[in-house]
């Protein structure tokens, strides 16, 4: 399964626990652990939800462009 360290990496950089992420994507820290980890797989809605929160487009999350910025 992938490795998601664009997702710790831009949750650390906002200083924001795994917990609180949970909380935004209405998960438990341990289901937001796994997703980072890359243990399981992170769900269609819940990484648009990620990627909407971090201002951020999908494909940057999963390390397809180095590009952060959202095509409008």
């Amino acid at each position: 399964m992938p490795h998601y360290p664009r997702i710790r990496d831009l949750r650390e950089d906002k200083d924001i626990t795994q917990r609180e992420m949970g909380k935004v994507l209405s998960c438990s820290q341990r289901v937001y652990s796994n997703y980072e980890r890359g243990d399981i797989d992170i769900p269609t809605a819940t990484l648009c939800k990620i990627a909407d929160f971090h201002k951020v487009s999908v494909d940057y999350l999963l390390g397809r462009t180095d590009n952060p910025k959202v095509n409008n």
